[in-house]
């Protein structure tokens, strides 16, 4: 049983490091005089100056004229805000400085500002990128005039506008009751329009740990099926196009999604950059840093005006299956955003699971750790029939070894080859049909289980409910027992089950050296695991305890301990 458990475990940890997804097709990054020379026939090139957007779809297309140079004397910030977040705009740029949700805290308990501070390098929210490296800055560092400062209560508005030279810049936001807005741009340059997509330039604010910078992904919606590409996979400057239903950066626990109007004309170029942070941020020391990969995405449209919303917020079940995508301009009725959160391949298991836990959290216990005890005895109560069967299986196969033993000791010195070893295995499978013995009967119901193990991994793993949860003296059931102290629980409540466990036949320094070293292996394995599993695991191990110990008072049990003290008699006695 262990056994099954601990390969479990193995495959949760291997699967965190070696398991992606196929990397979908895009198009390799070019610099700006590659792109300005020639894009291959298969797509169309990035709107500059010398590639002009169709006047019928543009009239800002039609000859060009001079422009009137629009642009502020000096920096000022707009904060936007409703129940849900507090935005703070500066039109330098146009651009997001700070994105607050007020519902949820940082590690130090800070309300959670979603634009990391430390990626900034790389350009703010909503800062516009365009293939054209020069263009790009200018965009983004210029002063646009906006149509408000100070506050604004949403429901409302905000547009930036900026011209000089050739060019013309225009950008629009509105805002609701949601954690979306409406976002509305457009770039032209000699009255032609530019390829220009509003990005979210390089990660999320709640990212603060190492684990936190790894469980960023870049994914998108196309064809009813979602693209998660892992960071080792995002390669900075590449274009993905569409159609695609939603696309952006998230990380664990946020998103930043962008949902197109118009999903058939949609495209995203992905960012990969890095950043280094101190280690310790409470004490800063440039001689003790530590480098993180950040991404991002840019998303947009392609003819040249980009109409889209952009969702920014928690990843959690009730709040993305209110957000829907378009599947045409105006036509909000494509696939919602509730696949951001990844349960896994069984999946099937583990939605379910998320919403029991849930209703138990809301209706019978208030605290997560009660309501993942209550579920963790359901489920060991529901599969207790399968435990039994596997034990009965156990002990009657210990209760079979003298007897496999003499038929193994009749044929052992005939090589491994030899056609005889056939009457070997014919004699033993005999005894099993005599004694009513399935050889697999141990097994099976142990493989049935691993599938709830592996569910309730993914569904703690990714579920924000669960984020800065406490639970006795644990913080956060999301994250890893920072004392160790559920690690040593799982060893020793592990090593006790392993104990009262008989074992099939083996040799007893073999059992001895298992019984030390699997609670050993199980307990590295939980140090990075959620607590929350963690507790599931060591819930389960004590139901386990509790029934081996009946198990083993059985008469089954008993009559097996008398004949295992007749073996180690006769041993003595030799």
């Amino acid at each position: 049983m262990l056994m099954i458990f601990a390969v479990t475990f193995a495959l949760i940890i291997l699967s965190q490091i070696f398991l992606f997804k196929k990397k979908p097709e895009t198009e390799q990054p070019s610099t700006p005089a590659q792109t300005a020379q020639s894009q291959p026939s298969t797509q169309k090139p990035p709107a500059s100056s010398s590639a002009p957007a169709p006047s019928a779809k543009h009239p800002a297309a039609a000859a060009a004229k001079p422009v009137e140079a629009k642009a502020a004397s000096s920096e000022v910030e707009t904060v936007v805000e409703n129940n849900l977040y507090r935005i703070v705009f500066t039109n330098r740029g146009g651009v997001v400085k700070s994105w607050i949700l007020k519902k949820y805290k940082d590690d130090e308990g800070k309300p959670l500002d979603l634009v990391n501070q430390q990626a900034t390098k790389f350009g703010y929210p909503l800062s516009l990128f365009t293939y054209d490296d020069n263009l790009r800055k200018q965009i983004n560092s210029a002063l646009y005039v906006a149509s408000a400062t100070g506050k604004i209560s949403a429901p409302g508005e905000l547009n930036y506008e900026y011209a000089s030279g050739d060019t013309v810049v225009r950008k629009s936001f509105v805002f609701g009751e949601t954690y979306v807005i409406s976002i509305e741009t457009e770039v032209t340059r000699d009255g032609e329009a530019v390829q220009a997509y509003p990005m979210w330039p390089a990660a999320l604010g709640d990212e603060a740990t190492a684990a936190a910078y790894a469980s960023q992904k870049i994914e998108y919606m196309a064809d009813g099926k979602v693209e998660r590409i892992a960071i080792k996979k995002v390669s900075g400057g590449n274009t993905i196009r569409g159609p695609f239903n939603w696309a952006g950066p998230q990380d664990q626990f946020f998103a930043a999604i962008f949902l197109p109007d118009n999903p058939d004309a949609a495209v995203m170029v992905t960012e990969h950059g890095s950043i280094t942070v101190p280690k310790n941020p409470a004490n800063p020391d440039p001689n003790s840093v530590v480098t993180y990969e950040v991404l991002g995405a840019a998303v947009g449209d392609n003819t040249g005006i980009t109409k889209e919303r952009l969702f920014v917020g928690p990843k959690a079940l009730n709040v993305l299956e209110t957000v829907r995508s378009n599947t045409a301009p105006g036509q909000m009725n494509g696939p919602d955003l509730r696949n951001l959160v990844d349960f896994g391949f069984f999946s099937i298991i583990a939605r379910p699971l998320f919403l029991w836990l849930k209703w138990t959290h809301e209706h019978i216990a208030s605290n997560w750790g009660v309501a993942i005890i209550i579920l963790t005895v359901i489920i060991n109560l529901a599969l207790l029939p399968l435990r039994i069967t596997s034990m009965k299986s156990a002990l009657k196969m210990q209760k079979l070894q003298p007897q496999m033993k003499a038929i193994q000791e009749r044929y052992k010195k005939l090589p491994m080859r030899d056609p005889k070893r056939q009457e070997m295995n014919a004699e033993i499978g005999e005894l099993y049909k005599r004694e009513g013995v399935n050889p697999a009967g141990g097994c099976l119901p142990l493989l049935i289980q691993m599938p709830f193990l592996w569910a309730f991994y993914t569904m703690l793993a990714n579920t924000i409910e669960l984020r800065q949860a406490p639970f006795l003296w644990l913080h956060d059931l999301s994250s890893p027992d920072k004392l160790y102290i559920v690690p040593a629980v799982i060893v020793i409540s592990t090593y006790v089950m392993q104990k009262m466990t008989p074992s099939s036949g083996m040799d007893p320094k073999q059992q001895q050296m298992m019984t030390l070293m699997m609670p050993v292996m199980i307990g590295w394995f939980s140090l990075n695991l959620p607590s929350g599993l963690s507790v599931y695991w060591i819930v389960g191990n004590i139901i386990g305890i509790a029934q081996q110990y009946i198990m083993n008072r059985s008469s089954l049990g008993r009559e097996l301990r008398a004949e295992m003290e007749k073996r180690a008699r006769k041993k003595a006695a030799k």
